[in-house]
Order: C-alpha cells, then structure tokens, then sequence
C-alpha cells in the first residue's frame, strides 16, 4: 500500500499543477471537467475514494453532486435540449404550414394558368375562326362581284340581242316591201 500512496501522490500533485496553471480559453465543458476532477479529492490532497466510506463522506459527495447539477443548470452555457427539442418542433410546425400555404398557392396559380390557357385557346380559336370567316367573306364578295360582272354582262348581252331582234325585224320589213 505504501507504493500505491505515493503514486496517487504524484499523480495528484501532476494534476494539481496542470489545474494551477489556467487554460487560455476554457469552454463550458473543460470548466466542468475540471470542477469534477477536483471535487473527488478532498483538501488535504488525497481521493474521496481512498477514504473509507462512510455516512458523511456519501452526503459530501451527494452534496457536491448536486452543487455541480445546480451549476450546471445555472450555467448559461449549457444547452436545455427539451427547450431546443421545442424550439425545433415548433420551428418544424412553422415550415411545414408555410409548405402548406405554399402548395395551396401552387394549387392557386395552377388553376389561374389553365383559366388563361383555356382563354388564350378560346380566343385563338376564335381569332381562326375570325381569320376563316374573313377569308371566306372576302371568296363572297369576290363572288359577288364576279356575279355582278356577269349580270352586267348579260344585261349587255340581252340589249344586244334586242338591238339584233330589232334590226332582224327591220330587215324582214324592208326585204318584204322588197318582194312585194
């Protein structure tokens, strides 16, 4: 037993050196680190588990554990993951309604193009059948026309052929006074 002394000894008194001589920044958890480290040894240097166990010794070691818990929850760098964990659902609860919303207006949007398709198709459908109605007003009025130009001509043609039918008939008058 007598080596075993000196060892924990030197092993604390290397520890003891390196927790004298301060990090340069200490985080959060090196802190705690080294505050639990120190609180398994007592003042005079040696372990709290080298010691006999006893009701005093169980209560300092609760205490200090609870001291510790306490710290910790007071210590403003430790992390309330059921706080987190609430913060993340709700922010979860956010984004999932704004998908909502947003698909929702898809679905908007969506309809408002088909109406215009539908419309724009309606109207390009009616402007071919504009386009067709043109075309075959315009074959009309060229019949139209064409049939005006013959009805002119067969007004034309019927003055001439009264004009013919009368000088027929002067002639049958003349040959017949003729021969007579």
């Amino acid at each position: 037993m007598s080596t075993y002394y000196p060892r924990t000894k030197d092993l604390t008194r290397t520890r003891k050196s390196e927790t004298d001589s301060p990090p340069t920044s200490p985080s959060a958890t090196d802190k705690n680190y080294r505050h639990e480290r120190l609180s398994r040894y007592d003042s005079s240097g040696e372990s709290v588990t080298d010691k006999p166990l006893g009701r005093t010794s169980s209560y300092t070691r609760r205490e200090t554990r609870l001291a510790a818990l306490n710290r910790a929850e007071q210590d403003p760098t430790t992390k309330d993951y059921k706080k987190m964990y609430a913060e993340a659902l709700h922010e979860n609860d956010k984004l999932k309604s704004r998908l909502q919303d947003s698909k929702q207006e898809l679905v908007k949007i969506r309809s408002q193009l088909d109406k215009v398709t539908q419309r724009h198709d309606r109207i390009s459908e009616r402007s071919t059948a504009v386009e067709s109605e043109k075309r075959e007003k315009q074959a009309l009025e060229k019949r139209v026309s064409n049939m005006e130009d013959e009805i002119k001509m067969l007004t034309e043609l019927k003055s001439d052929n009264q004009r013919l039918k009368d000088e027929n008939g002067a002639l049958i008058r003349v040959i017949s006074k003729l021969s007579k």
